[in-house]
């Protein structure tokens, strides 16, 4: 199965999913970003990779406003060279409007991921011919004051269909791909993937996640990735 099939399937399993308090708004920006993300599958997604970098879930100015997995405005934009219409969703939260490549605002988290990678990697040309980055959930949760829920915080119940969901579009996305090793930017994601992917012949591994929150990220989270590539024997650049 092609990546838009996968992921055309993934969001109709998700879009019948209803979430409770604290949870007040979830965000698909599979459907109303779609045109990106499909930009993204088509100039990024040819099989035969050799390493696939997988995230947790969107965040609220990554990819929640472009489509792309830590899809910070200004590298996506300037640096991939993508640019497409991006609509809003259903209900919107008033302090997280969805406005795609207009965002003012950046995600910390994908500004340094893909700052590293261009560092490193020089045009995307070089960077996806080995590399492909996706995320295990799509979805986006936020409370009412706005503050992101991660999936691993959501209960039992409402998070067991998401893991059903998007562990099956996992495994298709790695069958189609055919990377040698998942490298889960954090421990959720690694995680994830060592449970969705038992008993296939493939390497898991982990970097550190780029997020603010982490202290240890804060310190220079691109030297601490340097090393986890070099530890996982991941050429760069």
């Amino acid at each position: 199965m092609k990546p838009k099939s996968i992921y055309r399937a993934l969001s109709k399993e998700l879009d019948v999913l209803e979430f409770g308090e604290p949870v007040t708004h979830v965000y698909n920006p599979l459907v109303y970003a779609k045109r990106m993300h499909n930009q993204y599958l088509d100039k990024f997604g040819a099989p035969g990779k050799e390493v696939l970098m997988l995230g947790m879930n969107p965040g609220p100015w990554g990819m929640a406003q472009t489509g792309i997995p830590f899809g910070e405005i200004e590298h996506v934009r300037d640096w991939m060279g993508l640019s497409a219409k991006v609509d809003k969703p259903e209900i919107e939260h008033p302090k997280r409007p969805i406005q795609g490549l207009d965002c003012p605002r950046s995600e910390v988290s994908g500004r340094r991921l893909w700052g590293w990678v261009k560092d490193k990697f020089k045009t995307p040309e070089n960077f996806f011919e080995r590399f492909f980055v996706a995320n295990y959930c799509p979805l986006v949760f936020m409370e009412e004051s706005g503050k992101n829920r991660t999936p691993d915080k959501l209960p039992v119940m409402e998070r067991e269909p998401i893991v059903a969901a998007c562990d099956v579009a996992l495994r298709r996305l790695v069958e189609y791909l055919q990377p040698e090793i998942i490298v889960g930017v954090g421990a959720y994601a690694e995680g994830r993937a060592k449970e969705a992917l038992a008993g296939m012949d493939i390497r898991i591994g982990r970097v550190l996640h780029p997020s603010p929150a982490s202290p240890v990220a804060n310190r220079g989270w691109a030297e601490r990735a340097d090393k986890d590539f070099e530890k996982l024997g991941i050429e760069l650049g």
